[in-house]
């Protein structure tokens, strides 16, 4: 079933062209199970030289499905996030935002972790919005530029080298991502309101 899912979505954005992208992105974000790293390496190795413009598209559709994501579990609240997912991973995601508040989208956000459970527990937990936002955009376009910056430097080995190191990646990012969060709090943090959940 997954298969064809990956194959019917493959079809379906491949043929709709960048706005495809953006509408899987969008989607992937608040509702939907297929991630759009494929598609956006496909269409980038097929056009290398637009690669960083379908990565931009491919960021505003993510954060805007996750504002969507946000929203519905704002509204929705529990009962929406129980039809979701079981409720001993509530209990986790409820610990990690209890924990790392943003810094748990911002790394759901760039790794595998499926985001569209942040950002809907995002919503159902009331963490700050706009630090919400400003994360999506940091860790969303962080992830996928990266993959633009891989395809675009490296044609067509890049697929094979992300794909083997994309841990790394991962890893490295997610440093950088706690060092600017730590620095944004320590040096910015009276323009951060809404720092409790």
């Amino acid at each position: 079933m997954i298969s064809s899912i990956l194959e019917w979505t493959k079809t379906l954005v491949l043929g709709a062209g960048p706005w495809g992208l953006f509408l899987l992105a969008f989607a992937e974000s608040s509702f939907f199970p297929v991630p759009p790293d494929i598609l956006l390496i496909l269409m980038g190795l097929a056009a290398p030289q637009q690669v960083f413009g379908l990565a931009a598209l491919t960021t505003v559709g993510s954060v805007l499905g996750a504002c969507l994501g946000y929203g519905l579990g704002r509204w929705g609240g529990r009962p929406l996030l129980e039809k979701l997912m079981p409720l001993a991973r509530i209990q986790r995601v409820q610990n990690y935002f209890q924990r790392y508040d943003v810094w748990a989208i911002g790394i759901a956000g760039f790794t595998p972790i499926p985001y569209k459970v942040f950002t809907v527990s995002g919503g159902v937990f009331k963490i700050h919005f706009w630090r919400f936002f400003w994360v999506s955009i940091l860790a969303r376009g962080g992830r996928f530029f990266l993959v633009a910056a891989c395809i675009y430097w490296f044609g067509q080995q890049a697929q094979e080298w992300i794909d083997r190191y994309f841990e790394w990646f991962t890893l490295g990012f997610v440093v950088l991502l706690i060092g600017g969060l730590w620095a944004l709090k320590s040096w910015g943090g009276q323009a951060l309101p809404g720092k409790k959940i």
